[in-house]
């Protein structure tokens, strides 16, 4: 199946999704933790934070602040790995996954309204 977008269509789904987010009373990330949580749940695990530095081409502070910030969300969570007691092993939960759920449904309608309102021809 193949989804055919305008430039300016993939940019009003964009805004659209980011505006029913930013209304909602769900969670407000930041573009960055975004891809985060994004990579860590389309992606098989296991997932590290040197890992994800290196696959998103930022440094650890980065990728570590970002965990913070949704780890207090409890949109994942980390352990220790007991192989490699230096290593931090990232965790989805049950919040994570009905967050980007709920946010897969959101995409969905809007792109079928998008398409209802501007068809391609």
């Amino acid at each position: 199946m193949s989804v055919k977008l305008r430039p300016t269509q993939a940019l009003k789904l964009w805004h659209d999704v980011g505006l029913d987010l930013v209304r909602s009373a769900e969670m407000d990330l930041t573009a960055r933790q975004m891809v985060v949580l994004l990579t860590i749940y389309l992606e098989p695990p296991p997932h590290t934070v040197r890992g994800l530095a290196q696959k998103l081409g930022v440094t650890k502070p980065v990728i570590t602040r970002a965990l913070d910030a949704m780890g207090d969300l409890d949109l994942v969570s980390r352990r220790r790995d007991p192989a490699d007691r230096r290593s931090v092993i990232i965790q989805r939960t049950v919040r994570g996954s009905l967050f980007l759920e709920r946010m897969a449904d959101l995409i969905v309608v809007r792109a079928d309204q998008l398409a209802q309102d501007n068809p391609l021809r």
